[in-house]
């Protein structure tokens, strides 16, 4: 992701010019000489084409050569159209250490949309431990995007409370046409009552305009988390036995969505196949 927006040329051309980490990142680490073309993207998430025109006192000079609304779907990754564009965004309980770093990278090269860390009842670290952390995500993000050249305009934000995802759950039902909540929680471990288990497909075949995954600590929801997220008409879904740690849980949930309501537009249900689909396999059998 470019980090500065493009400008004017002397020619009326769309050119850019850039040095710091982005001249390191494109020429020391990309070794981009004149002449050459790289993909980028505008710091509002547009797919750009930029041919490099000289990159020496420490600065890269090029120009734009396809503008966003120029770019074939499919040329750049991530930006083809089609099915599985629906806004994706985590609820992630703060965990231990560093791990955030590395859900913060992993779910942005899955393609989540916004990132909103809280503090949960059993969250080892607190927002007062991680306010100072939110440059450095933002940096990972951006280096995330560059690697992955994701086309989805990742923003993490300041850790919160429970009541402020709570807040921005409300916002996305109001701004999005069908929203759909998920709670990753294991089974058997619910709050006051047994949990209905849902899978993926089942929650996805609604066709959601957002799809919100909600993940807990290490110790997982408390009980009464549980229930205010059920409350929420968030649905709630467990992996089987299979028990994750909190970072594994974030990517496993962003990448099943994104696959799911990507090939949405295959999938053949079993209620309907038709009855020469039915014989057919019959006498395959």
């Amino acid at each position: 992701m470019l980090s500065r927006p493009p400008f004017r040329g002397p020619d009326g051309a769309l050119a850019v010019c850039l040095d710091g980490e982005d001249y390191h990142y494109l020429v020391r680490v990309r070794r981009l000489r004149p002449g050459g073309v790289f993909r980028a993207l505008l710091p509002g998430g547009g797919p750009v084409l930029v041919r490099v025109i000289a990159t020496d006192g420490g600065t890269l000079r090029g120009t734009i050569e396809a503008a966003p609304e120029t770019i074939p779907p499919g040329t750049l990754p991530g930006s083809a159209a089609g099915p599985g564009r629906a806004r994706l965004v985590l609820f992630q309980a703060l965990p231990q250490g560093a791990k955030m770093d590395l859900i913060v990278r992993q779910a942005t090269e899955a393609g989540v949309a916004e990132i909103y860390p809280f503090e949960s009842a059993r969250s080892a670290a607190r927002r007062g431990d991680a306010d100072g952390k939110l440059a450095r995500w933002e940096r990972i993000v951006k280096e995330a995007r560059q690697q992955s050249g994701s086309a989805v305009d990742t923003r993490v934000f300041q850790p919160g409370s429970p009541e402020a995802i709570f807040a921005v759950w409300e916002r996305i039902k109001t701004d999005c046409p069908a929203p759909l909540g998920i709670m990753l929680h294991p089974a058997g471990n619910g709050g006051s009552g047994p949990l209905a288990q849902g899978a993926f497909h089942g929650y996805l075949d609604s066709d959601p305009g957002a799809v919100v995954v909600a993940i807990g600590p290490e110790g997982g929801f408390s009980p009464a988390e549980v229930d205010r997220f059920l409350a929420a008409d968030f649905k709630p879904l467990s992996l089987g036995d299979t028990v994750l740690r909190t970072e594994t849980a974030a990517l496993y949930a962003a990448a099943a969505v994104r696959v799911i309501l990507w090939e949405r537009s295959s999938w053949i249900l079993k209620a309907e196949k038709t009855a020469p689909d039915r014989a057919a396999g019959e006498q395959e059998r």
